[in-house]
């Protein structure tokens, strides 16, 4: 398994694990799913793509590294980690959370910040405060589910 920069030829296959995730409905904001278009436009549009690749060459998870605001508050970054369905539980997203971690020093951020990790994400959120990142509150019913229900949200950052 190898993380590595996202090239043009990985969209599709970014595509399904992201359009898997939206679909879910119970982590990523997004309700709409990417197409080769769509998808072409979002990952570019990114500071940085990274992609875990198994030795095979099958992508199997991802991450989006960008701004997550601008001047006076631009050294902090957001990112969003995808792995896919059939794959969840071989600690994929540790690897894409370090590579991400890097990733932001390397591009000179100061600080990556989670705005939305819902409550019930166990799995996403013992991973981020095992690598050391500081949750910052608790927002009440911040993200709709799938179905309807609210449920809290929890921000989170890291120091680079």
């Amino acid at each position: 398994m190898r993380i590595r920069r996202y090239t043009d030829n990985d969209v599709s296959e970014m595509n399904e694990i992201w359009n898997e995730v939206v679909v879910e409905g119970v982590a990523f904001p997004q309700e709409e799913t990417l197409d080769e278009v769509s998808g072409r436009e979002f990952f570019s549009g990114q500071s940085y793509c990274g992609v875990a690749e198994t030795d095979d060459g099958r992508l199997v998870g991802l991450y989006i590294l960008h701004p997550n605001n601008v001047g006076r508050c631009g050294h902090i970054c957001n990112a969003s980690y995808a792995v896919s369905s059939s794959c969840r539980g071989q600690h994929i997203g540790e690897l894409l959370v370090k590579d991400c971690l890097s990733k932001a020093a390397e591009l000179g951020f100061r600080v990556l910040q989670f705005n939305a990790v819902v409550e019930s994400n166990v799995h996403a959120r013992h991973l981020y405060e095992r690598l050391g990142f500081i949750q910052l509150g608790t927002i009440p019913g911040g993200f709709r589910m799938k179905d309807g229900h609210y449920e809290n949200i929890c921000p989170y950052y890291h120091e680079l």
